[in-house]
């Protein structure tokens, strides 16, 4: 089934890719200033940059993350990026993909290994940072980040990939002992919201 928006005529025509990524980004739940920011922030930059979804897009390009989380324990799983030397939630460049919640899951799994992962929607934060490769093997340039709820199914073990150093389930309270981006830090408080109103 083809997704159809309202053209400025009134009629419906059919979805481009951008049309279907700015819908995930208008139909985020709402947050707070900074998430509010983020959120005109990502919408301008899709209406100016038609190559948003893919890394040619050189100055920023669309990303999912995943916050992974436990339902149970109701932990949270970071991974300590090998490339940018931070904690971090899973996630990567959209490449082309519009659906940024299959973004989201694509790379939770591809990047914690864990089988039976269930995306939800619609996208709990919104964040706009610039992407630093501490090896420095590329330019620093945005993430446009559309962020999910991902669920893990009880007991779930992780098992890194290539792209971390190590992995860490963690409760929400302690993330700050981690030195963990304030976006990260919003991101994990809505997770929580959102689990609690499933």
């Amino acid at each position: 089934m083809t997704a159809l928006v309202v053209h400025e005529s009134g009629s419906l025509v059919p979805a481009t890719e951008l049309d279907v990524a700015r819908a995930a980004v208008v139909g985020a739940l709402p947050g707070d200033a900074s998430h509010e920011a983020a959120r005109s922030a990502i919408l301008a930059f899709i209406d100016e940059h038609p190559d948003a979804l893919h890394r040619s897009c050189t100055t920023g390009h669309l990303t999912g993350s995943a916050l992974v989380v436990d339902p149970t324990t109701r932990l949270v799983l970071l991974l300590f990026h090998a490339k940018v030397q931070r904690w971090l939630q899973p996630g990567g460049h959209a490449d082309g993909d519009a659906n940024l919640a299959h973004v989201a899951l694509r790379e939770a799994q591809e990047e914690t290994g864990i089988v039976g992962l269930r995306v939800v929607t619609p996208a709990i934060d919104l964040d706009v940072h610039v992407f630093h490769n501490a090896a420095a093997t590329e330019p620093d340039h945005l993430h446009l980040d559309v962020r999910h709820l991902v669920l893990a199914p009880q007991g779930a073990v992780a098992v890194a990939n290539h792209e971390s150093e190590a992995l860490r389930w963690i409760a929400v309270e302690e993330l700050s002992s981690l030195d963990v981006d304030p976006g990260t830090i919003r991101m994990a408080e809505a997770g929580m919201r959102a689990l609690d109103r499933l």
